[in-house]
């Protein structure tokens, strides 16, 4: 997939996965992203447009399902469990392993938020590379 180039000038180069997933800046872009995201598949299931937060229970929750947890270090809070989601789903939609549209698809077609987050997860494990 394509890679945004000069486009956004804030982006590191990650090594592996665990990199990416302990990125607290990242973490910080991704809170908003979810939360658009979110905000967006709520808006098409209700008809009308809506804005939603995702609590860090349930992104944490998503993580762990999605067998993520292992890419953590050991002695980890849920805050940063659900910080490490925010910054995976960012950094895949940045780098073109998700669109905004296909997300939005995956949180609206599950009543479930957890397991439509763990799948949206899943769906960017298998697609990223580094």
């Amino acid at each position: 997939m394509k890679k945004h180039g000069k486009e956004f000038r804030f982006l590191k180069t990650y090594r592996n996965l665990a990199e990416v997933l302990t990125d607290r800046k990242l973490a910080s872009l991704g809170d908003a992203f979810i939360n658009f995201v979110y905000s967006l598949a709520l808006s098409n299931k209700k008809e009308q447009p809506s804005g939603a937060k995702v609590k860090g229970r349930v992104l944490a929750e998503a993580l762990r399902k999605a067998g993520l947890r292992k890419y953590m270090p050991s002695r980890i809070t849920r805050h940063m469990l659900a910080d490490a989601t925010e910054g995976l789903a960012v950094y895949a939609w940045l780098h073109h392993y998700v669109t905004l549209e296909e997300s939005v698809t995956m949180l609206e077609k599950t009543e479930d938020l957890v397991e439509g987050l763990s799948q949206w997860l899943l769906t960017i494990k298998d697609r990223i590379r580094f």
